[in-house]
């Protein structure tokens, strides 16, 4: 056993905390990361949840599936012929693993770049000490480091359902899904969050029947209305069976399915036979292991790490960052808070603007916000004006054969100050980062009106979204 000493411990190297890892080493502070996450072979797999079973691996699979259904249903279109179409379902989830494996990698050299000390294992308050904390690595090799400042970055975990442990055979959380190993015939999913809806895309372009049920009475209440009901006609189109206002009952699972009893809406009950169910209800801070009592750290009754606005604990040194603490649970406000934390402790002043990060559901149509509804908007009392434009009056969407949603702007009513904005469509996920900019400087909605977009392009909906804020869209 050793004792070594560094300015910053990070515990949990997901996209948080190594991300404020690298920035802390950058700002010349010697900094150490802690994580158990194991790769098949039984190495580190640096990446946490996001690398490993979260955001690379589902983006790969969705990629996948969507050429599998673009090539089955899209491509004669086009005056393709590919004649018999053969799905190799082993070597795709192998091209989804080798994926995930590169960004374990990059990650790796990252920290070898920049000087980052990695120790792989599960990191444990021990004590505090003169001048900072004693952590303890649970690993191949014990460890125990001394740091100045300790950011816990130890990320969630899926929310079981109550009755139906997972066993990630036949009732399975986001990590089972990623990794089903034939296409079921029939997939039930519980859940139509993020998780639900990207995972139940997947396995539905792959050819199982997919049937998605949920406790809420509509679809994605906290998206635009309208970008809701217009997502919600594409999925029923696609094939996609959602039900809304479900209670789920008993859950059981056999060798060869999972039955699952619920009162529907109405009030009547009925069962759902699938041969999987995936449990997508959400997701819970994680803290196993990491001793909080120790020295004092404090939870709220979610078991959550309270923070302050800036990411401080009770504790004088320790931070806390990502999934781990309040807000939405996403890899890049995780990302943002690492490197405002590194910042902090460097006596500068990192900031985080909680308001310009933007939400992004991987699904076909892609969907992507930033911002205020249009109806938080109203209800925080202000007076709105709102511009759509559709992208089937969009030139490059037509050349692309993917005309479904629109972009959507939310404005000030006096200002013209963007408060949001709102896309459903082809590559909503890289459109809305404009809006983000936007956003970040205070934009008028005339700002975007003003500037010149290239031709033909996506982008174009965006401007005449906001030139619809003055109804003088050019090209509806």
């Amino acid at each position: 056993m050793t004792n070594k000493a560094f300015d910053v411990v990070v515990v949990g190297g997901g996209p948080g905390g190594y991300i404020a890892a690298i920035r802390a080493a950058q700002l010349g502070l010697s900094a150490a990361c802690i994580d158990d996450w194991k790769s098949g072979a039984g190495g580190p797999a640096l990446g946490g949840t996001c690398t490993n079973i979260g955001c690379i691996p589902s983006k790969a699979l969705l990629q996948s599936s969507e050429n599998f259904e673009q090539a089955g249903h899209h491509f004669a279109d086009h005056g393709i012929d590919v004649g018999a179409l053969k799905l190799d379902l082993k070597k795709l989830l192998a091209r989804k693993d080798a994926i995930v494996k590169q960004n374990n990698d990059g990650i790796a050299y990252l920290f070898k770049k920049n000087k980052v000390a990695f120790f792989h294992g599960t990191g444990s308050f021990v004590k505090a000490v003169d001048g900072g904390y004693e952590i303890a690595v649970a690993g191949a090799a014990s460890e125990t480091l001394t740091a100045r400042h300790v950011v816990v970055a130890t990320g969630s975990s899926p929310r079981q359902l109550p009755g139906a442990a997972f066993d990630e055979d036949r009732i399975v959380s986001n990590d089972g899904a990623l990794r089903i190993p034939a296409v079921p015939k029939t997939l039930g999913v519980v859940g139509s969050g993020v998780i639900g809806l990207e995972m139940g895309s997947v396995w539905r372009r792959l050819g199982a029947e997919v049937t998605i049920l949920e406790a809420l009475p509509s679809l994605l209440p906290m998206a635009d209305e309208a970008v809701a009901k217009e997502a919600l006609r594409a999925f029923g189109r696609q094939g996609l069976k959602l039900q809304f206002g479900v209670r789920i009952g008993e859950v059981k699972a056999t060798k060869k399915g999972v039955s699952v009893a619920y009162t529907d809406a109405k009030g009547a009950a009925a069962t759902l036979e699938v041969e999987r169910l995936i449990v997508s209800i959400g997701r819970v801070p994680h803290t196993a292991g990491l001793n909080p009592a120790a020295v004092g750290l404090k939870l709220d009754e979610r078991g959550a790490v309270v923070v302050d606005d800036e990411c401080r604990t009770n504790l004088a040194g320790v931070w806390a960052i990502g999934d781990v603490v309040r807000g939405p649970m996403l890899a890049h406000k995780a990302e943002e808070e690492g490197v405002a934390v590194a910042e902090r402790i460097a006596g500068q002043h990192g900031h985080v603007d909680f308001n310009t990060i933007p939400w992004v559901i991987y699904t076909s149509p892609e969907i992507a916000w930033v911002g205020q509804t249009e109806a938080q908007a109203k209800a925080a009392g202000r007076a709105v004006r709102t511009g759509q434009f559709p992208f089937k009056a969009n030139g490059r969407a037509r050349a692309l054969g993917d005309t479904t949603g629109f972009v959507k702007f939310v404005a000030d009513a006096a200002s013209d100050e963007i408060l949001g904005v709102h896309v459903i469509g082809p590559l909503a996920s890289e459109l809305i980062a404009e809006a983000v900019v936007a956003m970040s400087f205070k934009a008028s909605s005339e700002d975007i009106a003003r500037i010149c977009h290239a031709h033909p392009s996506l982008s174009e909906a965006t401007r005449e979204a906001a030139l619809a804020v003055d109804k003088r869209t050019l090209n509806l």
